[in-house]
């Protein structure tokens, strides 16, 4: 579902982004990892995984990056643009599980906001993020 990108003026700091929580699947894991040209085989091949230490396949960087990325757009519409993204990763994401993501306006300089974003499994913290977007002001939303 379709939201008009929110506006600067709209965001304050403390502002919380709507909890999203997504499945881990296998798919989800392959997928990423072939759309970002991950071909590291942990992450598409369970028998290599296992033998490499790890009891499954686990998610890529960039597919956890991806999933961040999707979050604090899908949260600001359409007209926004990402300008920097920070990821530090923490416990894998195995398939089988579901990744929450939690975020919150942590800066808001202009048209300049700062979220911080929390991505956790059943297991602990997956992903923590900083990522910095653009949004349009008033006046570019009118014309």
């Amino acid at each position: 579902m379709s939201h008009p990108t929110r506006r600067a003026d709209q965001v304050r700091v403390g502002d919380k982004l709507p909890e999203l929580r997504l499945p881990i699947t296998r798919t989800l894991i392959v997928a990423g990892a072939l759309a970002t040209r991950d071909f590291e085989d942990v992450h598409h091949d369970p028998d290599l995984a296992i033998a490499r230490g790890t009891p499954d396949i686990y998610m890529s960087i960039n597919n956890s990056n991806g999933l961040v990325s999707r979050y604090v757009t899908d949260w600001t519409g359409p007209g926004a643009r990402l300008t920097s993204l920070s990821t530090r990763l923490g416990v894998p994401n195995f398939p089988g599980g579901a990744l929450t993501m939690a975020g919150e306006v942590t800066a808001v300089d202009g048209d300049l906001v700062t979220v911080t974003v929390a991505g956790t499994t059943g297991t602990g913290a997956h992903v923590t993020s900083t990522v910095r977007v653009r949004l349009p002001r008033q006046r570019e939303v009118e014309s």
